[in-house]
């Protein structure tokens, strides 16, 4: 798909937000009978519009009896999550289950593995305490990562992460998609459900998940549309207006962190307009005249999703082999077949 250059603007990225929803819920009943062979859907509800709106995609496709909402909040979540999560399962009149992960967690170590790492970079961190991660400010090739804590008393304090303490931290807060995504597969297992997944593409793209937590999934509804094409679909399937008006965040860390100053450095409608520019071949003026940044600033952006999809591509990668294993479910082995 190719756009008229010297018309680009975020026009660009309108789709006919019907068609796609019958697109994508004939794509999800033929999938699930073709090759998962499962019954209906699972899938985690954050209260944010990735999963809201594969949540209504499916039903539609599917009935609101053959999809199940998790929650599934844990120490740090924002009960703002929860409730809005609980607003979306009204509306669609889908069932639910509540899952509180943090005795798991806990069991497991996520939070005092990461508050050592934590007390590596603030010593005195603990108790009350509340924390999260953003990108530096540097302009070099390589992103830069500060920590931002509160401290009981409401001050907040900033220093720059040692990369060992950045990726003991990442590490142990992966334990929070992990182990939802198993909780997911549990209740999949006990319905012969699928597990549906509900990253968009800027996420998809630039390996924006944890690997075998939220990045595993059976099916990927939306993988293919950017951000602001899943509003469009949110808008037309009528999702109540504050699940469409929150903003993107991680709802990861105890302290409130947008999407953009943890991973993306730009917001979702600037990153959109870049991204679909750099698939389809859009010159940085015209991305910039379009997104309204400078050239400098685009080609920046340009430069730090190629250098995402380099650093996460084996965060896509299957299981790898030796050599290949190929068989054939109903007959004799065809030559060159292989199966991931």
């Amino acid at each position: 798909m190719m756009t008229t250059i010297s018309h680009y603007s975020m026009d660009s990225l309108k789709i006919d937000a019907a068609r796609e929803v019958e697109r994508i819920g004939a794509w999800v009943r033929a999938t699930l009978a073709d090759p998962i062979r499962r019954r209906g859907v699972v899938l985690g509800i954050s209260g944010g519009i990735d999963s809201s709106v594969v949540a209504a995609v499916c039903v539609r496709a599917l009935g609101p009896k053959r999809v199940l909402g998790i929650f599934m909040p844990e120490r740090d979540s924002d009960p703002e999550s929860l409730r809005l999560g609980r607003v979306l399962a009204g509306h669609l009149g889908i069932q639910t289950e509540l899952e509180d992960i943090a005795p798991t967690l806990e069991a497991a170590g996520c939070y005092v593995r990461r508050d050592h790492f934590m007390r590596r970079v603030f010593p005195e961190y603990g108790e009350g305490w509340k924390s999260k991660i953003v990108l530096g400010s540097g302009q070099g090739p390589f992103n830069l990562f500060m920590l931002v804590v509160q401290t009981p008393g409401g001050e907040l304090r900033q220093a720059r992460l040692p990369f060992d303490a950045y990726m003991g931290i990442v590490a142990a807060t992966n334990m929070k998609q992990r182990t939802r995504k198993q909780i997911e597969y549990y209740h999949a297992d006990r319905l012969n459900f699928a597990v549906a997944g509900t990253p968009n593409r800027q996420e998809y793209e630039q390996g924006f998940f944890v690997k075998n937590g939220d990045g595993a999934a059976d099916l990927k509804p939306i993988a293919h549309l950017y951000k602001s094409q899943v509003y469009q679909l949110a808008e037309f399937l009528g999702l109540p207006a504050e699940i469409q008006k929150r903003q993107p965040t991680t709802d990861t860390y105890s302290l409130g962190q947008s999407q953009e100053e943890f991973y993306f450095s730009v917001p979702h409608r600037e990153m959109d307009i870049c991204l679909f520019a750099l698939n389809n071949g859009v010159p940085a003026a015209a991305t910039a005249a379009a997104a309204e940044l400078t050239v400098e600033q685009v080609e920046r952006v340009f430069a730090d999703i190629i250098s995402k999809r380099k650093a996460t591509h084996p965060l896509h990668l299957p299981p790898l082999l030796v050599e290949p294993v190929t068989w054939e479910t109903d007959g004799p082995v065809a030559k060159g077949q292989a199966h991931s």
